[in-house]
C-alpha cells in the first residue's frame, strides 16, 4: 500500500468522507467554494492560492485581484482550513528594489525547507517570471532574486532538498497564452543561481488525452511517497469555446524527478459545477496546494474555480496513486 514519506500528522485538517455511490478518485467539498470572490477587503476574486500548516492552524498565501483588476498576493490564516481572514492589503516585501518593485504578483505557492516557508508566484518584471521569497511567520516577507528570465510561469518548489540542492518545477512561456507549455525541472545551490534544467514533461498530442493536448504546468508542491514525487498537474485543452483548465497526477522519481515513471491519461478534475464553469475567465480548475496527512493518507487539494474563487477536493494517497499507476499514459 502506497505511503507518504515526511508528510506531518494533521489532526484537524480539512476532510469530508466520499459521497455515498462516489467512485471518483478524487471528489469535492459539498460546501464549495469555500472562499468567495468578496472574501476580503476591495478584492473581485481570491483563487489558485497556496495553503500550509502553521502553528496549529493554517497559514496561505493567497491571489487577490483588487475592484481595479490589479493582481496581487495577500496572507491569510485559519484554524479549519475552511474559514479564512485575508489581510486586507498586498504582502509588502523587503529586499532589493530593483526586484521588489511591483508590476504584477499571482498564482503563489507556498513550501516549507528545513523550517522556512517559501513562497514562488508569477512575478512581473519585464514580462512574466518565477518570484521567489521567505517567511517565517506570515507576516513579514524578504524577497529573493527572480528565479529565471521571462518568460515562465508556474514555478513550484520541491518541499525538500534534491541532492542537496533546492529545486524546482516550472514551464517556461511567453508574454501571452500561446499554443505551447511544456514543464521543466531546474536546480540551484542557493536559490539565485538556477540550473541543471531538465525536461519533465509536454502535451500530449492528439487525442490521446486530450484535456492536457495544448500546455501543462506544476499545480501543488510535490509530495513526497514511497512510490515517487506525487505531483498534481494542470492541463489545458482548446475547445471551440476557448480554453478549458482541468487537472491530472504523475508520479516522479524521487531521485531524478524529470523522470516520469507515472502519469495520469484520464484527469482527476475537470470543469463541471457552476462555480468552475462559470467566472472571470471560465472553464477553470487549477490546482495550487494540497494538505497531507501523515497518519491517514488523506489529501486535501485547494484549487481555483473559473479564476474567481477557492474551492476544496479530497483524495487519499493511496487513490491517487492506484488511479495514476492504473491509467497511465
Amino acid at each position: 500500500m502506497a505511503k507518504l514519506l515526511s508528510s506531518p500528522t494533521l489532526a484537524n485538517m480539512p476532510w469530508q468522507e466520499r459521497p455515498a455511490g462516489c467512485s471518483a478518485p478524487m471528489w469535492r467539498y459539498s460546501q464549495n467554494p469555500i472562499i468567495k470572490c468578496d472574501g476580503a477587503k476591495n478584492t473581485n476574486s481570491i483563487f489558485n492560492s497556496a495553503v500550509v500548516p502553521f502553528q496549529g492552524g493554517f497559514a496561505g498565501v493567497f491571489r487577490c485581484d483588487d475592484i481595479c483588476r490589479s493582481m496581487n498576493i495577500r496572507a491569510g490564516f485559519s484554524r479549519d482550513g475552511i474559514h479564512w481572514e485575508i489581510d486586507p492589503a498586498p504582502i509588502s516585501f523587503s529586499g532589493d528594489p530593483e526586484i521588489t518593485r511591483y508590476e504584477y504578483r499571482y498564482d503563489p505557492r507556498v513550501c516549507q525547507i528545513d523550517g522556512t516557508y517559501y513562497v514562488t508566484w508569477c512575478n512581473g518584471y519585464h514580462g512574466p517570471t518565477i518570484g521567489v521569497g521567505y517567511t517565517s511567520d506570515f507576516r513579514s516577507f524578504t524577497e529573493l532574486e527572480n528565479a529565471f528570465l521571462p518568460y515562465n510561469r508556474n514555478g513550484v518548489l520541491f518541499p525538500k532538498k534534491i541532492n542537496g540542492h533546492f529545486a524546482m518545477l516550472s514551464r517556461p512561456s511567453d508574454n501571452s497564452h500561446t499554443a505551447f507549455g511544456d514543464m521543466f525541472y531546474s536546480e540551484s545551490p542557493d536559490l539565485t543561481f538556477w540550473g541543471r534544467h531538465r525536461h519533465v514533461m509536454a502535451p500530449v498530442p492528439g487525442n490521446d488525452s486530450a484535456w492536457q493536448s495544448l500546455k501543462v504546468g506544476a499545480g501543488c508542491v510535490p509530495i513526497e511517497t514511497d512510490e515517487g514525487w506525487l505531483i498534481l498537474y494542470h492541463g489545458v485543452l482548446r475547445s471551440c469555446s476557448g480554453y478549458v483548465y482541468s487537472f491530472g497526477s504523475a508520479l516522479l522519481d524521487l531521485e531524478k524527478p524529470w523522470i516520469v515513471r507515472f502519469r495520469s491519461a484520464p484527469y482527476l478534475l475537470a470543469p463541471r459545477e457552476l462555480y468552475e464553469l462559470c467566472g472571470d475567465v471560465p472553464n477553470v480548475v487549477f490546482p495550487c496546494a494540497a494538505l497531507a496527512d501523515g497518519a491517514s493518507g488523506r489529501i486535501a487539494v485547494y484549487y481555483g474555480c473559473a479564476d474567481t474563487v477557492t474551492s476544496l477536493a479530497f483524495s487519499t494517497v493511496q487513490d491517487l496513486i492506484a488511479f495514476t499507476k492504473e491509467n497511465s499514459l
